[in-house]
């Protein structure tokens, strides 16, 4: 187990707050397994009648330090594993990131994920399979990954190739973030919760489990107009094609102010992970379940980490915080579709994924 992750019973509910503030929660190896370890105690508890997944406000009241749910995952630690195992200890991250996913997707009891501020990257990967997933006035949700040499994954191919229009492939390939009132509007969110009544909903929560979906109904509230939505039409016809060139041919064709700045945000990302999230989120919609989608990411996963783009984005937005990467291949016609065949290819046997 792991003080960056507090695991508590309080009547009826189990209740696993991350509490790794400095980092924003950022999930590491240790997290995962302290709450895969507590989802599969609790799993076989009649006591246990839901589970609550939160972050631990910090102690001395440091708003800086209270500022997100989860910020992602421990990109540092990648990184590392990249540049000096091989991408082995990367690999088995992911692996195990995967499991909990996987765990919380098909778990028999209710689960309810609190997205009070930032839910980035893994953070999306443990409040999306949620049962109820609770947004806030504080909620800045992204999948940010294109911009370091990643990709949408813990399954991200999953949800955002099943929101509306093509709203998936604008937020997989932009990074772009949605407030409370946006991850309502597109259905990343089951609920708009005011920050200040959410320590009422889990107390009611725990002492009333049958009764979440009225209890989460009473304290919620009227959200601002989600300002994506005056966008919707534009990006589902803009980012209609599962070409990346030909979605930016359509960008470029466009006189507005909406496709030039977005244009110029898709200049600064990875060209190999953005082909390689337009092919993830199509090839998720062919696949039976989300057991078959984890696969699927597992195996971009473990190449994509060893690729130049990872450290170098990685190195430029993060370490040297200079935003310059220079990624390879330099542009979207430069990666392949062999190249991507490759990515996307079966791994051997005895290495493929397997949920829990």
């Amino acid at each position: 187990m792991t003080d960056d992750i507090l695991v508590r019973r309080e009547r009826a509910a189990g209740i696993i707050s991350l509490n790794r503030p400095r980092a924003i929660h950022a999930l590491t190896l240790d997290m995962v397994h302290a709450m895969t370890a507590a989802l599969l105690e609790w799993r076989s508890d009649p006591a246990v009648e839901a589970v609550l997944i939160d972050h631990q406000v910090a102690a001395d009241g440091d708003p800086k330090l209270s500022r997100g749910f989860c910020a992602g995952g421990d990109i540092a630690f990648l990184r590392n594993s990249a540049l000096n195992d091989g991408g082995a200890s990367g690999r088995k991250f992911f692996h195990d990131e995967y499991q909990l996913n996987h765990l919380l997707m098909t778990y028999g009891k209710p689960v309810v994920a609190f997205m009070d501020g930032i839910t980035m990257g893994g953070g999306v990967g443990i409040s999306g399979p949620a049962t109820w997933r609770v947004a806030t006035e504080n909620t800045k949700l992204a999948m940010p990954e294109t911009g370091i040499g990643l990709f949408p994954d813990v399954g991200g191919g999953w949800y955002l190739s099943r929101l509306k229009g093509r709203l998936g492939q604008y937020l997989a390939l932009t990074g772009a973030r949605l407030d409370g009132a946006e991850c309502l509007w597109a259905g990343l969110a089951t609920h708009y919760v005011p920050a200040a009544n959410l320590a009422e909903a889990k107390a009611r929560i725990a002492a009333d489990p049958g009764a979440i979906a009225a209890i989460l109904r009473e304290l919620s509230a009227v959200p601002p107009e989600a300002k994506i939505a005056a966008h919707a039409a534009a990006i589902e016809r803009l980012f209609a094609a599962n070409r990346y060139e030909d979605i930016l041919a359509a960008l470029a064709a466009e006189d507005s102010d909406f496709a030039r700045d977005t244009l110029a945000t898709l200049a600064t990302k990875s060209p190999q992970t953005c082909k390689v999230a337009l092919r993830q989120l199509a090839t998720s919609l062919t696949l039976p379940d989300f057991a078959a989608n984890m696969a699927m990411e597992y195996r971009v996963g473990a190449r994509v980490l060893t690729l130049p783009d990872f450290a170098e984005g990685v190195r430029a937005v993060i370490v040297d915080k200079d935003n310059a990467p220079k990624w390879n291949p330099a542009t979207p016609e430069d990666v392949t579709d062999e190249l991507l065949d490759q990515i996307f290819a079966p791994l051997g046997a005895d290495e493929e994924w397997k949920p829990l």
